[in-house]
């Protein structure tokens, strides 16, 4: 169905999946995820990519909680970074914005993971495609991706 879908059923992870009807005016497409699927913001995490000097990286963060971009930068090895532009991140990850799944992005790129995550034995990303997410166990989503665990928010 998705790259992201691919992936996990290469790894022979397991997961649910969850649809819901996108609004297409409705840009919080997290907060939306979570409305729709009757989840808490706090399990439902968006993925969201920064950059610094051409080098980009990804972010997962609770949807209802602001990125920190010094802890980001932090983590990541850099003095400063900012939000990537849309237009390179759909280029680079192959996913839209609103679906960007930390998995099956057409590069890899260093990944952070709020340590939130580890509050919740499942947590919810973007399966790769608006009204489409995958409910998955915050450790193995974590070790298909090569995240390293931070405060972030």
């Amino acid at each position: 169905m998705t790259p992201a879908i691919d992936v996990l059923t290469e790894a022979g992870v397991d997961y649910k999946l969850h649809s819901y009807s996108h609004d297409r005016a409705n840009q919080s497409f997290g907060l939306e995820a979570a409305t729709k699927l009757k989840v808490d913001p706090e399990r439902v995490f968006k993925t969201l990519i920064a950059e610094a000097d051409g080098h980009m990286c990804v972010g997962i963060i609770p949807v209802s909680a602001q990125l920190n971009l010094k802890r980001l930068a932090k983590a990541f090895g850099k003095k400063r970074l900012a939000m990537a532009d849309p237009k390179r991140v759909e280029r680079v990850t192959g996913y839209v914005v609103g679906g960007i799944s930390p998995l099956g992005q057409k590069r890899e790129l260093s990944a952070f993971m709020d340590t939130s995550s580890e509050l919740f034995k499942t947590i919810f990303v973007s399966a790769g495609r608006r009204g489409l997410d995958i409910e998955i166990r915050t450790s193995d989503l974590q070790g298909l991706i090569k995240a390293e665990l931070c405060h972030l928010t």
